[in-house]
C-alpha cells in the first residue's frame, strides 16, 4: 500500500511542475495527482497528454489564483484593483484576522478539497508576490499626496473630490501590493491547511531571485538594471525560505523542504514564432529617418509608421523566464554567466526528497550548500539548442541575435553591434586591423541594404545611430532613454550616454571602443597553450570569429563586473 495516495502540485502545468508532474506519476505512481495552475487552457491541455501516458492514474485539473480568497480565482488583479469594494475585500483579507481570511481563501479550500499527503509547489512566489510594482504604486501616491498639499494650500475644494477617489485608490493598491505581508499571509494560510488535514510532506521549488548571481548581476526582465524588481524578488524568495524555516520548525506541522535552482531554468522548446510582449503580438515596421535636432518622441504614433506584420523570430521558450532570441539564449547560458539548468534534473530531486533521500538540495536543511548549480546535462543541450536555432536562422534567412525583453538596454545594442561586425569582417582580428571611420561606414551601407535586418531593430525599441552621429534610424518606439514622457530634449552629451546605453552606435569612435575590446581579447589567447585548463577563466575567449553570445558574455565578465562566481 502506497503511503502517498494523493499530490498536489501547484504550478503543475509550468515548466517545472509539468516535469514533477512526469516524475512523480513514473516513479511514485500515487492513486491521485491534482494539478493546479493559474489557466484553465493550459490545465486541460496537459491533462489530455498526462491521461494518456498514464492511464491508471487519476488527474484532477484546478486552476486560478491561489493568492487570493475563493471568490476572485479567475479575475484579473488589474481587475480587482479598479473596485473599490474589491480593494477594500482584499486588505480584509491581508490585514484583517486570519481566521476569516482562511477561510475564504482558494489555497485553503483546495486543500481543503483533496486533502493530499504531499503537496509540491512550484509556483513562482516569489514572482508572483513582488513583481506587483511597489516602486511605481509608491511614486504615484507621493505625488497625489503632494498634490493634496498644493489643494490644501489654495482651498480650491472643487479639486479636492476627484483627489480624493484617486488618493484612496493609489494608496489602497500600494498597502495591499506590499510583498512581505502577502508573503507572510500565505506561509500562514498553506501550514494552516496541511496542519488541518495531515499533509505529510512540502516541498518548494524556490528561486535565488537572480539565477544564481549576486547584486552584480546584468540582467533584468527588460528594466534598466540595477533592477529594483529583481532585487525585491530575491528579497521575497529568501524571506520565504525564512519563512518556511520556521515553517519546518514548528510542531505538528508537516515536513518542509525546499529546492532551489541557481541558475536560469530552461527549457520548454526552440522554434520560429511571432514574438508577444505581455500577451500580444509585436509588429516589425519599416524604419525611418529622423535628424537630432528639437524633441525626441520615444512613443510615436504606430500609424505614423508602415506595419510590415507580425514580427517573427527563431528563439527558446524558457518559461517563465522568456522567449529568448539566439544571441541573449547564447549570452546568458555562457559560462559565468547565469548558464541553466533543466527541469527534468529539478523534478528529479524533488521526486528523491518526496521518497526521503537526502539529495544534498534541501535548502531548509543547509542554504549555503544546498543550491543546484548548472549541469553538465544542459551544457551539453545548450549547444543543442544553439545549433538547432542556427540551422533554423539558416532555413528561415532571419536573424535570431536580440529582442530586447532580456534586459538591460545594454544587452541588445551589444548583441547587435557584434552582429553586424561578424557579417562584415567575421573575425577579432579583421576589425582590428581596419580603420575605424571605414568599418563605420561599411556597417552604415549594410544596415541600410539589410532592409529585413534594420527593420526588426528598430522595431524592437533599438534606434540606430548614423556615423555622422546627426541621424537616427527608428521605429516607433524607443527604449532608452526610459522615461515617463512622451518626448525628451536632446543635447549632445544626453545622445552620447543614451548611444552608450542602449542605441546600435555607427559612429567612429563607437567603433574604436569595440577594437579595443577585441585588442583585449586577444591579449588572452597566448596562454592557451600554455597553461592547461587553468587557461580557460573570465579572461579567456576561445574562437577566432565573432560569435556575438560569447563575445558580450566576456564583456559582461570582465568590463560590467556581471558574472557568477558559484
Amino acid at each position: 500500500m502506497k503511503l502517498d495516495k494523493c499530490i498536489l502540485v501547484l504550478g503543475g502545468a509550468g515548466l517545472v511542475g509539468s516535469q514533477v508532474v512526469r516524475q512523480i506519476a513514473r516513479e511514485l505512481e500515487p492513486e491521485r495527482i491534482i494539478v493546479a495552475s493559474l489557466y484553465r487552457g493550459e490545465v486541460r491541455e496537459f491533462l489530455h497528454d498526462l491521461r494518456r501516458e498514464f492511464p491508471h492514474i487519476e488527474f484532477v485539473g484546478a486552476w486560478g489564483d491561489v493568492f487570493v480568497r475563493q471568490e476572485f480565482a479567475l479575475e484579473r488583479r488589474l481587475r480587482l484593483l479598479q473596485s473599490q469594494v474589491r480593494r477594500d475585500q482584499l486588505y480584509q483579507d491581508l490585514f484583517g484576522p486570519l481566521d476569516e481570511a482562511y477561510e475564504r481563501s482558494g489555497l485553503v479550500q483546495l486543500i481543503r478539497q483533496y486533502k493530499p499527503d504531499v503537496i509540491v509547489d512550484s509556483i513562482n512566489t516569489a514572482t508572483a508576490i513582488s513583481y506587483q510594482d511597489v516602486v511605481s504604486q509608491s511614486q504615484k501616491t507621493y505625488d497625489l499626496l503632494q498634490q493634496l498639499q498644493e489643494i490644501v494650500d489654495h482651498q480650491d475644494l472643487d479639486k479636492l473630490a476627484q483627489l480624493g477617489k484617486d488618493l484612496d485608490q493609489s494608496v489602497t493598491t500600494l498597502l495591499i501590493s506590499m510583498a512581505v505581508p502577502q508573503l507572510i499571509r500565505h506561509v500562514q494560510m498553506i501550514h494552516k491547511a496541511m496542519c488541518e488535514v495531515g499533509t505529510r510532506l512540502y516541498v518548494k521549488v524556490g528561486t535565488t531571485g537572480t539565477g544564481g548571481m549576486g547584486l552584480n548581476i546584468p540582467y533584468t526582465h527588460s528594466e534598466d538594471r540595477p533592477s529594483a524588481k529583481l532585487m525585491s524578488k530575491t528579497a521575497v524568495a529568501f524571506a520565504h525560505t525564512g519563512l518556511m524555516f520556521l515553517m519546518a520548525r514548528t510542531p505538528n506541522g508537516p515536513l518542509v523542504k525546499e529546492v532551489k535552482p541557481a541558475a536560469m531554468i530552461g527549457y520548454r522548446q526552440v522554434a520560429y514564432q511571432t514574438i508577444k510582449r505581455r500577451g500580444q503580438p509585436q509588429f516589425c515596421y519599416e524604419s525611418q529617418a529622423q535628424k537630432l535636432e528639437g524633441t525626441l518622441v520615444l512613443r510615436g504614433e504606430e500609424s505614423q509608421y508602415t506595419r510590415l506584420g507580425k514580427l517573427k523570430m527563431a528563439g527558446v521558450d524558457t518559461g517563465e523566464n522568456g522567449f529568448f532570441a539566439r544571441g541573449e539564449f547564447e549570452t546568458i547560458t555562457h559560462i559565468d554567466q547565469m548558464e541553466f539548468v533543466t527541469p527534468e534534473e529539478i523534478a528529479h530531486q524533488v521526486v528523491l526528497e518526496i521518497k526521503g533521500s537526502n539529495t544534498g538540495y534541501d535548502v531548509i536543511a543547509g542554504i549555503d550548500s544546498s543550491v543546484m548549480n548548472p549541469s553538465y546535462r544542459a551544457g551539453v543541450l545548450r549547444q543543442t539548442a544553439l545549433d538547432k536555432l542556427a540551422r533554423i536562422e539558416e532555413e528561415t534567412r532571419s536573424h535570431s541575435v536580440a529582442l530586447g525583453q532580456l534586459g538591460p538596454p545594454e544587452l541588445s545594442k551589444l548583441l547587435y553591434e557584434a552582429h553586424l561586425l561578424k557579417l562584415n569582417y567575421g573575425t577579432l582580428q579583421a576589425v582590428m586591423e581596419t580603420p575605424a571611420e571605414e568599418i563605420a561606414q561599411t556597417l552604415y551601407e549594410f544596415i541600410m541594404q539589410a532592409h529585413d535586418l534594420r527593420n526588426i531593430i528598430v522595431s524592437i525599441g533599438v534606434p540606430i545611430l548614423t556615423p555622422d552621429g546627426c541621424t537616427l534610424i527608428r521605429g516607433p518606439r524607443i527604449n532608452i532613454p526610459e522615461s515617463i514622457y512622451r518626448e525628451v530634449s536632446l543635447t549632445d552629451g544626453a545622445v552620447d550616454a543614451w548611444a552608450r546605453k542602449g542605441w546600435v552606435d555607427l559612429r567612429p569612435e563607437n567603433i574604436r571602443v569595440w577594437q579595443d575590446r577585441f585588442t583585449r581579447i586577444r591579449r588572452t589567447r597566448h596562454m592557451l597553450h600554455t597553461r592547461g585548463t587553468s587557461s580557460v577563466t573570465l579572461k579567456t575567449y576561445l574562437p577566432e570569429t565573432i560569435e556575438i553570445g560569447a563575445i558580450v558574455a566576456w564583456l559582461f565578465n570582465n568590463d560590467y563586473q556581471g558574472y557568477r562566481i558559484k
